[in-house]
């Protein structure tokens, strides 16, 4: 059972927020007062007071240095799944992500020089091509060709995807078109029974559809033990 320690707010994006005694939340929007307030899907930030706790002991900090709106004792929220649901009184919040960078005034930066970002599963293989799969770099230039191709005919207003299917026991994965209104500003969440009862592992159906997009090391040239990448002309396509 959770319990709420603080709430704070701040007129502005990016600056440290600090401790008020009561807000009104509005749905679709969040805390009527907070400038993370608004038509997006991070309208209110929650923190774990054990986590402030803890890094009080190296440097004081007040509730709000985070940039969070609510100090929240007694739950974990990295071990938590996307979706999940918290009542606050007549309240309902669903956690829509995990993790945010920090801002430029951040409290941990200037006491400590230190930039702290919370990151995603993919930021390592967007950062180091070399940490990429085989398959993953086959489908990349895959959708990627499939784009240029259409673009080049006229077609537009489409987003290319992916259709998996197995033949032969085997994965297979082709490019389709689909209506970009339908998949633009949305996401694809992994399905809560993906994940096991206890939120902190996963079910066989996410390995399974996971384990064929890592397979392959890719024989990348290296240059001083680093990936050599391409320089591109840059020439316009006609």
């Amino acid at each position: 059972m959770g319990k709420l320690l603080a709430i704070c707010t701040s007129p502005q994006r990016g600056t440290v927020k600090t401790e008020v005694e009561s807000a009104r939340l509005t749905p679709e929007w969040g805390i009527e007062t907070d400038a993370h307030g608004g038509n997006w899907h991070r309208q209110v930030s929650l923190l774990s007071a054990e986590k402030i706790e803890n890094f009080r002991k190296k440097i004081w900090v007040d509730y709000g240095a985070f940039g969070e709106n609510l100090v929240v004792e007694g739950y974990d929220f990295r071990n938590l799944p996307v979706t999940s649901r918290f009542a606050i009184g007549d309240v309902v919040l669903e956690m829509t992500q995990i993790g945010k960078e920090c801002h430029n005034d951040c409290v941990i930066k200037q006491k400590t020089g230190a930039k702290v970002r919370g990151i995603e599963l993919s930021l390592l293989q967007r950062c180091g091509a070399h940490l990429a799969s085989e398959t993953d770099i086959e489908e990349a230039v895959m959708s990627g060709m499939a784009a240029v191709e259409n673009a080049v005919n006229g077609i537009t207003d489409k987003m290319v995807g992916f259709e998996r299917s197995y033949e032969d026991g085997q994965y297979v994965c082709k490019t389709k078109l689909l209506p970009l209104t339908d998949v633009a500003n949305t996401e694809k969440k992994v399905p809560i029974e993906w994940i096991n009862a206890a939120h902190n592992g996963v079910e066989k159906p996410f390995i399974d559809y996971v384990l064929p997009l890592i397979q392959g090391e890719p024989k990348l040239p290296k240059e001083d033990s680093l990936p050599r990448f391409a320089k591109l002309k840059k020439v316009l396509v006609k």
